[in-house]
């Protein structure tokens, strides 16, 4: 057993953003578990993933109905992998994902079947992409603001003509909000009217985790009825609330309402520090989450796969 495997540890993983032309090259040329699941991902959409994840475009990669079943794959294919390499299933004290990557979360918690899942998060995406079309709204990244400050200012940019709330409290001092257009805009001007160091709009057209996405998240959780879901095999972190998820039941509810609800990436780490977790593995391309853990508390550790000392390459770029 490994060091890091001696004390508990939890395994994150990464939602929408970390994709990029190219990503577990190198993990699936190395390893066949995370070759099989690429190719099992392939067979169950009836695309070629694994072209387009290799290839590129790197816009059609980007699209959310690509970018979300790609993601999910390489972050299943790296958790396969170290289980591969170990001999042995991975026994994490909790698990937790970023948005999307709490699909993924799911997966490794035995909560969801890797086919099930693939094809819920496909799903997640053609939803998305559509209300992003029929109800076109905005997202921005605010740093260095206080989240409570951040929370009021977009109390006062929303009114009757639109509505704009905290969507991700992602780490300190990096926060994103979402809305409409023009209430995002006016909350935009406040935040730097306040002290914010930074607003950077996103280049998306989908509001996600906003009152905007309410219609589509009650869609998907019509998707998400139809599913037999397990009990969690291990305590899942749940994005709105921050707290452990141990039956379906909560699983279920979580999953329906978070496309619309916010993420509380910042609490989600705190919870699981303050459960004796010192040790964060990543699985999923890139390192964007090692990162925000990393500013969230500097006294965690966080592993990739390159880090395991298994022989297995990191999939980040």
């Amino acid at each position: 057993m490994a060091v890091w495997q001696s004390q508990p540890y939890a395994l994150v993983f990464p939602g929408q953003g970390a994709q990029f032309v190219g990503m577990g090259a190198t993990l699936i040329e190395e390893s066949p578990a995370a070759a099989q699941t690429v190719g099992e991902a392939d067979e169950i959409l009836g695309v070629s993933l694994s072209e387009l994840m290799a290839n590129g475009p790197a816009d059609e990669l980007e699209d959310t109905c690509n970018a979300q079943p790609a993601i999910l794959t390489i972050s299943v294919a790296a958790l396969r992998a170290v289980e591969s390499a170990l001999g042995d299933r991975l026994h994490p004290a909790m698990v937790a994902g970023h948005s999307l990557g709490e699909f993924s979360a799911l997966v490794a918690a035995g909560v969801l079947d890797f086919p099930d899942a693939l094809r819920l998060v496909r799903e997640r995406g053609r939803i998305m992409k559509a209300a992003g079309e029929t109800s076109p709204g905005a997202m921005a990244a605010v740093l260095g603001l206080d989240d409570e400050v951040l929370a009021e200012v977009c109390r006062e940019a929303s009114n009757d003509g639109g509505e704009v709330v905290v969507a991700n409290r992602n780490c300190p001092g990096q926060t994103v909000i979402s809305g409409d257009v023009g209430a995002l805009e006016r909350a935009s001007e406040l935040a730097k009217e306040r002290g914010a160091k930074r607003v950077a709009r996103l280049g998306v057209s989908i509001a996600s985790h906003s009152p905007l996405m309410a219609d589509a998240a009650a869609e998907f959780g019509r998707h998400v009825a139809e599913l037999t879901l397990a009990d969690p095999q291990v305590p899942v972190v749940a994005n709105g609330s921050a707290q452990p998820m141990t039956g379906r039941a909560e699983v279920a509810a979580e999953i329906s309402a978070q496309m619309a609800a916010p993420v509380d990436w910042t609490g989600s780490v705190q919870t699981m520090r303050a459960a004796g977790i010192h040790t964060f593995v990543e699985l999923g391309p890139g390192a964007v989450i090692a990162g925000l853990i990393k500013r969230i508390d500097r006294e965690a550790a966080v592993l990739s796969i390159a880090d395991l000392g298994l022989g297995l390459p990191s999939t980040a770029k």
